[in-house]
C-alpha cells in the first residue's frame, strides 16, 4: 500500500475531484515528498564530504608551507 497526503486527499475531494483521481494525485505527491527527502539525505552526507575535504587541503596547505619556510630559512 502506498502512502498518501491526507490533506492533499481531503482538498480534492472538497474541491468535488473523483475519489480515485485525488487519492492517485495524493499518492504522486506523497512519492515526491519521500523523493525531496532522499535529495535532501544525500545532500547533507555531501556537505559533510565537502567539509572534510577542505579541511584536508587546508592541513596540506599548512603541512607545504612549514616544509618551504624550513627549507628557505636555513
Amino acid at each position: 500500500m502506498t502512502t498518501m497526503i491526507v490533506e492533499i486527499y481531503d482538498a480534492l475531494r472538497d474541491a468535488w475531484a473523483n475519489e480515485e483521481k485525488a487519492r492517485k494525485a495524493a499518492e504522486v505527491l506523497a512519492n515526491y515528498e519521500d523523493r525531496f527527502a532522499r535529495i535532501d539525505t544525500r545532500l547533507e552526507r555531501f556537505d559533510g564530504r565537502m567539509n572534510l575535504l577542505q579541511w584536508m587541503i587546508g592541513a596540506n596547505f599548512a603541512l607545504t608551507l612549514a616544509v618551504l619556510i624550513k627549507l628557505f630559512v636555513h
